[in-house]
């Protein structure tokens, strides 16, 4: 069954990098030279594994295409987490009182480089992409985008309304760049900007995770309703309004294009996407 073999060959690399960037921590150059390679490790086994099972080029990871969307995603990302912190820092609920650590954004970047495309290639590449087969988008993005925020419950300070922002947010906006573009670059690059902006660059908590300081030295007070709490700015408000605004928009986009499987008459539609 190619869905088994997909997921457990991406998986695997997800493990193993998690696993060699867990034991490279209070390293952050290491973590760079492990999370780097892990993400280009993903992508090349996803290309293999993908061509082989369903024996079709894998368009949604063309490489000319790479550097360009992972571009743009980026700096998507980066803008729209740049908005959230805006509003928390205008409100007094954000402040920076200087550098931090440099080589600890450093070591960030690797980790997020890692995290961002065997997440994307598991959830997007995988579960979405096959789900969306037979079920149609709509459906698909829904249960895909719940199963995403679900799995974020296993973190440390995990909450459930967390989890749920999560699965609206990245469950959510994630899916509809991938379906707007039949790319798993955009979303890539939208998922390490947001995550880096996050942890790298402005030293806010991600997702639960004990996220170690980046760049900025910060710190936020406030409701958690604004604030996210423990779980971060990721379980803010201002994150489910501008991520939710993104996935409008990127669904606006996918409709124009024709991108959107219907339930019914699947078949036929999935046939002529771009793939």
């Amino acid at each position: 069954m190619r869905f088994v073999g997909q997921l457990v060959a991406v998986a695997a690399v997800a493990f193993l990098g998690g696993q060699a960037i867990t034991a490279a921590e209070g390293r952050p150059w290491l973590q760079l030279l492990v999370g780097v390679p892990t993400a280009v490790l993903a992508v090349l086994v996803y290309r293999w594994v993908v061509g082989r099972t369903e024996r079709r080029p894998v368009t949604e990871l063309a490489l000319e295409e790479a550097p360009a969307a992972l571009g743009r995603g980026t700096l998507i990302g980066v803008a729209l987490f740049g908005a959230v912190i805006v509003n928390l820092f205008t409100s007094g609920h954000y402040k920076a009182d200087g550098i931090d650590s440099v080589t600890g954004a450093v070591g960030l970047l690797g980790f997020m480089a890692a995290a961002a495309v065997t997440e994307e290639l598991i959830f997007r590449g995988v579960l979405f992409r096959i789900a969306e087969e037979r079920i149609g988008t709509w459906i698909a993005l829904v249960l895909t985008g719940t199963l995403f925020g679900l799995s974020h419950l296993l973190n440390p300070h995990a909450t459930p309304w967390g989890a749920a922002a999560i699965a609206v947010e990245a469950g959510g906006m994630l899916t509809a760049a991938y379906v707007a573009t039949r790319s798993l670059w955009l979303p890539i690059g939208l998922h390490f900007g947001w995550n880096f902006a996050a942890s790298g660059i402005f030293s806010t908590e991600v997702s639960g995770n004990d996220t170690p300081p980046g760049l900025l030295d910060s710190s936020m007070s406030g409701p958690s309703l604004l604030t996210g709490g423990d779980f971060g700015p990721e379980g803010s408000v201002y994150s489910v309004l501008f991520c939710v605004l993104a996935t409008v928009a990127f669904m606006w986009l996918a409709h124009r294009r024709g991108h959107v499987v219907p339930r019914s008459g699947r078949a036929d539609a999935t046939a002529t996407l771009p793939r």
